[in-house]
């Protein structure tokens, strides 16, 4: 492979172990390690957060490897932000990997050959390599273009990452021009979306992935989005900062590897019917879906309890 991975790592050293080793399989010529430091109040988790960092030390294969460690525990928002600003502003494009993303031996090759051929094609932002069940119209074809940005392992450019800003400082204008709906195409995600951006733009969640998402729509460009899913999460831990339980009604997603050689889309248009349903899935789930939660929120107060006594 061509492309320099960025792997950004945290406090978890089995879903960390799982994911290097699928990235030491591909021996990609780069990689670029971004983590985040112990937060005070966590007993232990100085020693996982050492722990995590000695599995980088495990590269043995021809690999320059960079680190970019912060001593103190910047959050969710401000350090992947950051590390990725670093990891952009040290190479032109990258796949990116968190450490409980579990990627097919095909992820990789995909988005070499993908990043390669739209390098230059500023209508392309962002590439995926899942896609929740949900694909475009022609499933002959190896991928589609979308508005979705999943990020369970993804690829971007320079270019692209460029326009990023943490603080979305064009929220406001966008949203009172009411851009959202045109871009969208449906009342109800966008009054959805505009909840969420406005409680990220108050700095309510401490996150960084809205703000991509954000700036691929205001930009007006597309993502592309596999036929295939070739990354599993595998971090659906209670004490996870946000991966707690599985989205909507998506499941248990099952993985396989892409089939090459790629078959690119004809048509260069979005698969919004796709993309709504996706949108109505994820945050309209199902009746049995939201009944398992409830019992699965019963249980865990119940095993706290019964734990404490």
């Amino acid at each position: 492979m061509k492309t320099a991975v960025a792997f950004l790592v945290f406090n978890r050293p089995d879903t960390t172990a799982k994911v290097f080793e699928a990235i030491r399989q591909a021996q990609p010529p780069k990689l670029l390690v971004v983590a985040d430091g112990p937060r005070d109040n966590r007993p232990g988790e100085a020693e996982k957060c050492a722990e995590v960092r000695k599995i980088i030390d495990r590269v043995d294969w021809n690999c320059e490897v960079l680190t970019n460690y912060s001593d103190k525990n910047l959050g969710c928002k401000a350090r992947v932000s950051s590390g990725l600003d670093w990891v952009f502003q040290t190479v032109e494009s990258a796949i990116i990997l968190e450490d409980d993303c579990l990627p097919q031996p095909s992820f990789f090759r995909y988005c070499d050959e993908l990043l390669e051929k739209y390098r230059s094609d500023t209508r392309v932002m962002h590439i995926a390599g899942t896609n929740f069940g949900i694909t475009g119209q022609n499933e002959r074809e190896s991928y589609c273009f979308s508005r979705r940005t999943h990020i369970w392992g993804w690829a971007t450019w320079r270019r692209a990452w460029q326009y990023y800003d943490v603080t979305m400082k064009l929220w406001p204008e966008f949203q009172a021009q009411n851009r959202l709906i045109q871009v969208v195409g449906n009342q109800k995600e966008a009054e959805k979306k505009t909840e969420i951006f406005d409680k990220v733009y108050r700095g309510e969640i401490d996150t960084w992935d809205y703000q991509w998402h954000f700036t691929c729509m205001w930009n007006g460009n597309l993502t592309i989005i596999p036929h295939t899913n070739m990354v599993e999460n595998i971090g659906f831990q209670e004490a996870s900062t946000h991966t707690t339980e599985r989205p909507g009604d998506f499941g248990e997603l099952s993985v396989k590897d892409i089939d090459f050689p790629l078959i690119h889309p004809k048509f260069f248009v979005r698969e919004d019917l796709a993309d709504t349903l996706y949108f109505n899935k994820m945050h309209n789930p199902s009746l049995n879906t939201r009944i398992k939660r409830k019992v699965k929120k019963i249980l865990i107060k119940i095993s706290k309890l019964t734990s404490s006594n």
